[in-house]
């Protein structure tokens, strides 16, 4: 399982050291593409495939499911780790995210994400009250 929040920096050729734990859980391929809120997700092969297995269930006739697929595959990269533990991060997926120096890599059970530190810091604020009401809609209580 992924876990945790670790701050790291992107060098000056877009690579991007991945902390031993999550390399662990990761494994040796992994997919890396586009995330939601403005962050990166990065996929074992195993839990990426999971993840194709929900998006081929949505409707193809669909105009949202083609966008929300295009928006993932689209933006999606096979990677490996090198010697060092880093992975390079591809420019188009660098602009995105606005991915510049300082990063955060967020454990999120299934995947990771990749944070701009700054923006990191502006999302993961969450009120007592907020995740109060964030808990309440999930559960439809």
């Amino acid at each position: 399982m992924l876990l945790g929040e670790f701050n790291h920096s992107i060098d000056e050729k877009g690579r991007l050291i991945i902390p031993a734990k999550l390399r662990d859980d990761l494994g040796e391929n992994f997919v890396i593409c586009n995330g939601l809120e403005g962050c990166l997700f990065v996929y074992s092969q195993e839990e990426w495939n999971k993840f194709v297995t929900e998006l081929e269930a949505l409707p193809r006739m669909s105009k949202d499911a083609r966008i929300y697929k295009r928006y993932f595959f689209g933006s999606a990269s096979e990677g490996t780790f090198d010697k060092q533990g880093r992975v390079l991060v591809p420019p188009p997926l660098r602009k995105s995210a606005n991915l510049e120096k300082d990063v955060v890599l967020v454990g999120v059970q299934d995947h990771v994400e990749i944070w701009d530190k700054a923006r990191w810091e502006d999302e993961s604020i969450v009120s007592e009250g907020e995740l109060d009401a964030i808990a309440e809609r999930i559960l439809g209580a």
